[in-house]
This record gives C-alpha cells, sequence and structure tokens, in this order.
C-alpha cells in the first residue's frame, strides 16, 4: 500500500491572501498544493497564529476543499513573538516536531519553504537536516503567467545554510545533548571513549547498517545498544521495538526458533506458530548480545535476513520480511573464530562496517569517579534516600578502585554492585571508612577467590600482584588462548599468526613454551589451571 503524503507548512500571511473571486486569478502557495495533478497531498499540517491570522486560514481553508476535496488540513495554532528572530523561530519549530506522533513507516513528509520568512525556511533545513523532521523540503514556484487555477510548479530540493554559524551551534549543542544520552548522562573523562562515542552519534544518526560492539562482559555493550535505540527514537528513525537477546542462550532447534519463528506443528512442541525475534523486531532494533555463540545455521539465517530482508521460519516454505537495524555484542575475538572455522567470514564481514571496541572499567580508571557519583545518584532516587561518602571514606575507596590491584573483571557491574552494598550498609546516609575497608576486603576475596578466579590468579596466586599491568594483561591473553587450545601448536598458531606468515620456517610451539617459562609456567600447569576454573 502507498504511504500517505503529508506536507507541512506555515500559511503565507501576504502570498496566501486574497478575497472575493479575483482570488482565483492569484496564485496563492498553500492552495495550490491541492491543484498539481501528479502531487496531492494526503494532508497538510498547516502552522499559524490563529489570533491574528484566524479569518486568512478559514478562507485558505475553505479553497483547499474546492481544489482537494480529499485532503484533510489540519491546522496549528503557533504563535512566535518575532518570525525574524533566529533562536525563537528555531526553537518554536523544534518543540513543534518533538510532539508531532510521526509515522514514517506509513507516510512521507514534506517541509513546504515556499511561505514562511526566510528565517523559519533556514530552520525548518536545519531540522530535516539533523533528523529532528524525517522528511524532505518542498519548494513551490507560479507559474510562468498568472491563469485562474494554475498550479504553477513544485521540487523536492535541498538548501546550503552553512553560513549561519550561531544556529549552527544550536546544532552543535544537539550533538553534545545527543552524545550524553549515548553515555547515560555520565560525564567520562576517557578521551578514547568520548571520541568513539562522538563517531557512534555520528553513525547511529546517518546510518542503519549494523554495528559491532565488542568488549568484556559488564563493558556496557547491551545499555549502549539500548541508548543508540533511544537516540534513533528520538529522531524518528526507528517507530519498531528494542528486541534483545543473549546468543549464549540459545540452543538446538530453540536457537532457531527463537531468532526465525516457526509454524504449527514444526516439531515436537510447536503448538502454535510463532513469530521470533526478527519479526518482533520489524522497523526497530535488534541486539544480538553474545553473537560469537550463534551456530552455523543460524550464522547463515542471519546472512540472510541481513541482506534480502526476508527468511524462512522453521517448518514453513514461505518467506517473511523484517526490515531491522542489527547491533551484535561480543566478548570473543571474532576474527580468531573465523580462523578457526567457528564463525562466519562472510558474516563478520557485513558486521564489520561499523566496529567498535568498549573497554573495561581497569582501563578507563579516570571514569570510575564519574560513574561512582552517577551509581550513587542512581541508587538514591531509586530508594528515596540520599547516601553520600564522608570525605576520608571515598578517597580511599577511589584510591583502590583505580590501582592495578582493582582489576574490575565483572567490570561496571562489579562497581554497581560494590556501590549498592555500600549505599545499602551505609549508616544515617553518610559511607563510612570502615565500611569501605569492608567493602575493598570483600572486593579482594571476590576477584581472588578460586570459585572467580581467572586461570591466571590460579597459576600464580598471590605473585598475580606483582605483575606490571602490561605483562598481567598480555599474560591473561595467553592464558585465556591456551585454555581453548587443543595443543601446545596450536595455541602458538592462534597467538603468532600475524608474524609467522612473515618468516620462512616457524616452531611457533617452542615460541609458546619459551614465554610461558619466563614466568615459570609450563603448558600443562596452563591447561590445568584452565580445567580447574572451568569446573569450579
Amino acid at each position: 500500500m502507498a504511504k500517505r503524503q503529508v506536507v507541512f507548512g506555515m500559511l503565507g500571511t501576504q502570498l496566501d491572501a486574497g478575497s472575493g473571486p479575483g482570488r482565483w486569478q492569484k496564485w496563492r502557495p498553500t492552495v495550490a498544493l491541492g491543484m498539481h495533478e501528479d502531487f496531492v497531498p494526503d494532508r497538510v499540517e498547516l502552522l499559524l497564529d490563529e489570533r491574528r491570522f484566524g479569518k486568512l486560514a478559514a478562507q485558505v481553508r475553505e479553497d483547499l476543499a474546492l481544489t482537494a476535496p480529499e485532503m484533510a488540513v489540519h491546522v496549528h495554532d503557533t504563535y512566535m513573538a518575532d518570525p525574524w528572530e533566529f533562536e525563537g523561530v528555531y526553537a518554536c519549530l523544534h518543540d513543534f516536531l518533538a510532539g508531532y506522533a510521526f509515522q514514517p513507516d506509513e507516510e512521507d513528509y514534506y517541509i513546504h519553504i515556499t511561505t514562511g520568512t526566510h528565517v523559519s525556511q533556514i530552520c525548518w533545513f536545519l531540522l530535516a537536516e539533523s533528523r529532528h523532521f524525517p522528511g524532505r523540503l518542498l519548494q513551490t514556484s507560479p507559474p510562468r503567467k498568472q491563469n485562474a487555477g494554475a498550479a504553477g510548479t513544485y521540487a523536492v530540493i535541498d538548501l546550503d545554510l552553512s553560513r549561519y554559524d550561531h544556529i549552527a551551534q544550536r546544532f552543535a549543542r544537539q550533538q553534545l545533548l545527543d552524545r550524553d544520552l549515548l553515555k547515560g548522562g555520565i560525564a567520562t573523562r576517557n578521551g578514547a571513549f568520548n571520541r568513539m562515542i562522538e563517531q557512534i552519534e555520528t553513525v547511529a544518526t546517518r546510518s542503519r547498517a549494523p554495528m559491532l560492539l565488542m568488549g568484556p562482559t559488564g563493558a556496557g555493550k547491551s545499555q549502549l545498544a539500548k541508548r543508540v535505540f533511544a537516540l534513533k527514537k528520538l529522531k524518528h528513525q526507528l517507530p519498531g521495538r528494542f528486541v534483545e537477546v543473549n546468543c549464549a542462550t540459545l540452543r538446538g532447534d530453540g536457537a532457531m526458533s527463537t531468532l526465525f519463528g516457526h509454524t504449527k506443528g514444526a516439531y515436537t512442541g510447536a503448538s502454535a506458530d510463532r513469530a521470533g525475534l526478527l519479526r518482533s523486531a520489524d522497523k526497530g532494533l535488534l541486539f544480538l548480545d553474545e553473537i560469537g555463540e550463534l551456530g552455523q545455521d543460524e550464522q547463515a539465517m542471519l546472512l540472510r535476513a541481513l541482506e534480502e530482508k526476508c527468511f524462512l521460519p522453521v517448518g514453513s516454505d514461505r518467506e517473511v520480511e523484517s526490515d531491522f537495524q542489527l547491533i551484535a555484542g561480543t566478548n570473543r575475538d571474532l576474527q580468531a573464530a573465523v580462523r578457526q572455522g567457528r564463525f562466519r567470514e562472510d558474516l563478520l564481514a557485513r558486521l564489520n562496517l561499523w566496529t567498535y571496541a568498549l573497554p573495561g572499567l581497569a582501563q578507563r580508571s579516570e571514569d570510575i569517579e564519574p560513574n561512582l557519583e552517577f551509581e550513587l545518584e542512581r541508587w538514591s532516587r531509586e530508594q528515596h534516600e540520599r547516601v553520600r561518602f564522608n570525605v576520608e571514606a571515598r578517597t580511599r575507596y577511589l584510591a583502590f578502585a583505580t590501582s592495578a590491584e582493582a582489576t574490575w573483571r565483572g567490570n561496571f557491574r562489579d562497581l554497581g554492585a560494590s556501590l549498592m552494598r555500600l549505599a545499602t550498609l551505609a549508616t544515617a546516609g553518610r559511607i563510612q571508612i570502615e565500611g569501605v575497608e569492608e567493602e575493598i576486603t570483600r572486593l579482594r576475596a571476590q576477584w581472588h577467590d578460586g570459585t572467580t578466579a581467572s586461570p591466571l590468579d590460579a597459576l600464580l596466586g598471590e605473585a598475580v600482584n606483582g605483575l606490571d599491568r602490561f605483562d598481567r594483561v598480555q599474560l591473561e591473553d595467553v592464558v585465556r588462548v591456551c585454555a581453548r587450545s587443543a595443543s601446545l601448536s596450536a595455541a602458538g598458531r592462534e597467538l603468532f599468526a600475524v608474524s609467522r606468515a612473515q618468516r620462512a620456517s616457524t616452531n611457533d610451539a617452542d615460541r609458546l613454551r619459551k614465554y610461558l617459562a619466563k614466568f615459570g609456567l609450563d603448558w600443562e600447569q596452563v591447561r590445568g589451571a584452565a580445567r580447574a576454573v572451568d569446573t569450579a
């Protein structure tokens, strides 16, 4: 079904004026909207000051009813103190659009810029360019010769109004607000993270291509995906829903059914049709967390759904359609997974257009303090009780939280849980030094306890605290690769894949053996510690 055509415009207090039979000898741009043979809007949203121009508006509506009886005309009483003052006009139009219920999947939108002051034309353009208005600009012109009933011409155009710097500055402020939304209102200080958020804001506003968020568990991938959706929703770009699933929870036949749906009787227990998450995300955003855990069959189906916007539900021979935007999250090295044959190279290529690596909390130590304030504020709002650190307790907590000793394995989840405990146990709304010392002891035990320890902790014990952060991060990655590799040679091939391609002869196993020996480790120790942690 064809979309409805909707035109927004301002009443032309001079151009649209006219009375008596002679008014039909004059070209009036708003009335002419109903006179084009190949473009007659289904609806016109007309902005005007009814107190001053209500009589003229009534005449225009009456004439539009004659020229285009099927066209609806909605009048919006819009007061502007000074229609030639940029900031006031922009604010008025911005607020009007923010409160309008757009339906871009059902309607096409145009801004009629022929009427109104040139200030309003500029403001309309900026609102369309910044995606606050989800449509295009419509310019109409009078006929060369004034004839009764002549419609004139129309064109969809763009304008270059970059010279209006103070309006551009307002647009820049809006960008800052959008980036603040992506950061959840937290005044982050890490330069690399802030630059990444700046680019994500630009990409989220201008593109519907897939996005890949990489980073450890708890780094905030899910929260960032939700904020990208909120930003696009704010700009009327995604009328659909936000749909999220952790692919690590999908197993067997249920994985296909959960993602792509099934028909009744497709398999034992399928007692009714199921839409599936991809269809639920139509016109919206689908967040697939831990996408590296998807099976090969699901990967193939997802690739086709991304490329063709259609797929087959389980047990069906009829394709269904879904036009969704995808954000994928992973804590795996998907390039390594491709080399190991566990992830499709063509799917990774499709996902890899916009890839962002979210650093763990330990790599953003300067952001611990603003996140601390954010978490306490959130707890206070939820519990309706104000909680604060005293000076000594705050200094002690931050000193520990930003030290090399604080590994923050659970990243922001660890920090949030830690501050929740401190706030809950606070006396008379104050977190004291005694409570902080108890919490530090708890965190140390949590990060070094055998049930939550990493293989590196199991291998080196307390000696792990004597490593520089550089050596620790590198060794932890080596141990993780060893833990999932079948042999010393396989681990070496993965770890030295780039440099080995540049040498005529290689002995990756010997190279890895010597590296482990620097820390007093050998292959059997590493494998044994990894198995012990996995089964703990």
